[in-house]
């Protein structure tokens, strides 16, 4: 009885220790335990492999006594080059597996809209396996804010793989390295749960051709458990926007504050956002010269508009001068510092909600003359230098993402000494990460904490089994300051890693430090399970048996 395996797609270059040319299913067939046969052996036919350069032909046995065949296709183009020969290969194979390359996006596009609906037409319901592999770069931490979300974009995500396994029905699986663990664990275990159902299916087939009478059933194979699944910590939302926002209504670090010697009361704000959007204010504080905007009607918006008087006391200020007090700007037009905290509640939004703007303002100024001229002086203050009216038509920017996303970003400013008043020196270590989900809980930083659970189980996850069990990673202590610092998600999390990979931290003493219901959660969930084990030790009796049966037959 045999097995075949078409796989298609390339993975990404890979390499063996001694630089020799390695993938996703040479590295199975050379690790995997249920699978044997020598290197050499390995290759079918070199000829062959010769003659049609674009697919690689493997033989191996499984499970003892099961042929194993695998056509390892990493080039696409043998559905064009040889329809004939690619439709053989899917119509004649028990299982398919399709690989890619997460940081490769471009060539996902391409397979996804050329090559898979011919899969999906000659596939014949056939199970197939998605099997994303690699790490994608630039995206440790999914973090949604406008600082991170422009550096993603080149890579496969998650959303569009599961997407891509559920117009094929087929079982979805990220691969972030070829390691022991993902390899034989994850992707043989998955992969070999569908050779047995192949085999089952088989025999069926097999026994009724024969017409064999029900006396000749003899035992069932056993259903083999699979792996339990690792809980999945979603990422929560930016809070970027609302934050911002509520920064001007709390009034916390302001560091400017605006005022009109006619007009009672300050309004207070923050230099580093308003640069971030606005090249006037990028004047007004000196972060630019002149020079360097080159724009006249910015440079005459700004002297008609601003001016900065270090000497000026505050309306309502205190006798006692602060240790660092908000530098004064006196705003020259009444009616434009009138509505002054409007158009500031407007810029920390994002300066695209031009229809709240103009009615917030229409509601103080009333005169329809007044409300125009407000809003033609805020366009200036937005203005981009070189462009002429980039803002002539409020209302086509309601729709828009806001100013943060086109113009001067808060980018402009990080690792500049520009405005800064605090500097975070980072280092991407689980240790580190850990101490700062410390502080995170203490300070009540939700998302903070959050990130940093997301750090270190992608670090976790990423490591191989050989260096799981070489390291000197404290996984137990992990664990209890993840639990004492209410990091419920984190300490779940930590205790399916544990049980998942049982053989290499049962052999560790820290182990022993492990509570009874911790360990009692540990024994439940450990893999391989003594279940697992003592079923495979009957799937092989089961075939033995199947064997002798028909050779007495």
């Amino acid at each position: 009885m045999s097995i075949h395996i078409v796989a298609l797609g390339n993975e990404g270059d890979t390499f063996h220790q001694d630089n020799r040319p390695s993938g996703l299913i040479r590295t199975y067939l050379g690790r995997s335990p249920l699978v044997s046969g020598d290197e050499s052996s390995l290759l079918l036919n070199a000829a062959s492999t010769v003659a049609r350069p674009v697919f690689t032909e493997y033989q191996a046995s499984a499970f003892g006594n099961v042929k194993l065949v695998v056509h390892d296709c990493p080039v696409w183009d043998i559905f064009d080059s040889d329809w004939y020969t690619s439709r053989n290969l899917i119509g004649g194979a028990d299982i398919i597996v399709i690989k890619y390359n997460v940081n490769d996006k471009f060539s996902f596009h391409e397979v996804k809209d050329n090559y898979i609906p011919v899969i999906k037409r000659a596939s014949n319901s056939v199970p197939v396996i998605i099997a994303a592999v690699g790490t994608r770069q630039n995206e440790e931490l999914p973090c949604t804010c406008p600082l991170c979300t422009s550096d993603r974009g080149s890579c496969v995500t998650t959303t569009e793989g599961i997407q891509l396994a559920k117009e094929l029905g087929a079982t979805y699986l990220e691969l972030h390295s070829l390691d022991d663990f993902y390899i034989g664990k994850y992707f043989g275990g998955v992969l070999e749960y569908f050779m047995i159902q192949a085999l089952n299916q088989k025999t069926s087939e097999k026994m009724k051709k024969r017409k064999m009478t029900s006396s000749f059933h003899g035992i069932r194979p056993p259903q083999l458990e699979q792996p339990e699944k690792m809980p999945v910590l979603k990422a929560e939302a930016s809070h970027y926007h609302s934050d911002l926002n509520n920064l001007l209504l709390c009034c916390q670090c302001v560091d400017v504050a605006f005022y009109h010697p006619e007009v009672t009361g300050v309004v207070e704000a923050h230099k580093i956002v308003l640069c971030s959007v606005s090249h006037v204010f990028m004047l007004l504080f000196n972060v630019k010269s002149p020079a360097d905007i080159q724009d006249s009607s910015i440079i005459r918006t700004t002297q008609d508009l601003f001016a900065i008087n270090r000497d000026a006391v505050l309306p309502g200020a205190s006798q006692e001068a602060p240790s660092n007090p908000p530098l004064p700007v006196i705003v020259k037009d009444a009616l434009f510092c009138s509505c002054l905290s409007d158009i500031l509640r407007f810029i920390y939004s994002g300066a695209f909600q031009w229809e709240e703007l103009e009615e917030d303002v229409r509601r103080k100024l009333k005169d329809s003359g007044d409300v125009s001229d407000i809003i033609e002086k805020v366009k200036c203050i937005l203005k981009t230098p070189g462009k002429i009216n980039c803002l002539r038509n409020c209302k086509t920017y309601q729709a828009r993402k806001p100013l943060w996303f086109y113009n001067t970003s808060l980018k402009f400013f990080l690792n500049k000494p520009m405005l800064a008043d605090v500097v975070f020196e980072i280092q991407a270590g689980i240790f580190q990460a850990m101490c700062l989900l410390i502080c995170a809980e203490m300070y009540q930083v939700s998302r903070l904490q959050h990130i940093c659970e997301l750090f270190i189980i992608t670090q976790l996850q990423s490591m191989p089994s050989r260096e799981l069990a070489s390291m000197n990673l404290d996984i137990v202590d992990l664990l209890k300051k993840a639990k004492f610092h209410h990091s419920d998600c984190l300490s779940t999390w930590l205790l399916h890693f544990i049980a998942t990979n049982y053989l290499i931290f049962s052999q560790k003493p820290e182990f022993q430090d492990l509570s009874v219901e911790e360990r009692s959660f540990v024994e439940k969930h450990r893999w391989p399970s003594n279940m697992y084990l003592k079923q495979l030790a009957e799937y092989r009796k089961y075939i033995h048996s199947r064997k002798c049966r028909c050779l007495v037959m």
